[in-house]
């Protein structure tokens, strides 16, 4: 049997974060620089990728070069608005699921993206080590995290405003399920969990509300575009993105093979009705309005 044992996980269910974050909120200067670093980061075309945390699906549109897009979140209602915004074609699988116990196959996916979610994360490693399970040898995996040292961090320590120090290694929980991290600290714990970090950007130095009201978005993105290649040697942004490579074995599950696994024991899952269902016998989970509901197992 897998392990259930689970780090709380934020649950965004019925959360407004859509338009009370994003949209209308003057964070065009973000989502600009983050599209841009997720187009020289991401290969453009794939078979498979896997879209963790997705939300209402943002930055999903920028995948559609991907034959299948697995958009996952914890949030039923998120995904809900996902599939308003993206659509309910075959191309798209919406699933309801803790990152902590993927119920994604082994090797079934050649490409994982997931920003703004690990800050969300009490234990990296094990979230770390569910997504290399669900990569083949090789696959790119963009990970975004909001990084401690940063120079506004840096300034408040010295400034004696904040007690953590941003050039400690360890995570900072500032907030409740709300961490910072040293960039080295993520290296470390990446290359332990199997990836090659291959390529580290640089983002939102001009993160500020200030500046935000004052120069053009334009001129800030540029600046920020400039700006991000510093991130392969040191990066001192608020975000950082990162392009790993999956080594190891883990076999590719191939196109036409299994997406899901059961949650208990491993097996495959097959569909029946609105349930899909362990080979084994060992679990079902609803499929609800197009969402594969792994949050909750069907019970007798």
């Amino acid at each position: 049997m897998l392990s259930h044992v689970s780090p709380p996980v934020i649950d965004y269910e019925g959360s407004p974060y859509r338009t009370e974050f994003w949209e209308g909120r003057g964070r065009d200067y973000e989502d600009l620089t983050e599209r841009i670093a997720l187009r020289h980061l991401l290969p453009p075309h794939g078979w498979r990728i896997a879209h963790l945390g997705a939300g209402f699906g943002r930055m999903t549109n920028e995948l559609g070069g991907y034959e299948q897009v697995i958009v996952l979140d914890y949030s039923r209602t998120m995904l809900q608005d996902a599939q308003a915004r993206l659509g309910t074609s075959d191309r798209y699988i919406y699933v309801a699921a803790d990152i902590y116990h993927l119920p994604l196959a082994d090797g079934s996916c050649d490409a994982v993206l997931m920003e703004r979610v690990i800050h969300h994360m009490a234990d990296v490693p094990a979230a770390l080590a569910q997504i290399r399970s669900i990569l083949s040898p090789g696959a790119p995996f963009v990970l975004e995290y909001a990084s401690k040292r940063n120079l506004k961090a840096i300034l408040r320590y010295w400034l004696r405003r904040q007690n953590w120090n941003p050039f400690d290694h360890e995570p900072v929980e500032f907030v409740k399920l709300n961490f910072d991290f040293h960039p080295e600290y993520m290296a470390d714990c990446l290359r332990q969990a199997g990836f090659i970090t291959r390529r580290r950007l640089a983002l939102s130095y001009f993160r500020l509300g200030l500046l935000k009201r004052i120069v053009p978005v334009s001129v800030l993105v540029a600046l920020d575009r400039l700006l991000q290649p510093t991130g392969g040697a040191a990066p001192f942004s608020p975000s950082v993105f990162t392009l790993n490579i999956a080594a190891g074995d883990t076999p590719a599950a191939g196109v036409d093979s299994a997406i899901f696994k059961c949650l208990n024991c491993g097996g495959t899952l097959h569909r029946g009705g609105d349930e899909m269902i362990c080979a084994r016998g060992d679990g079902r989970w609803r499929i609800h309005n197009g969402i594969y509901d792994f949050k909750e197992q069907v019970r007798d």
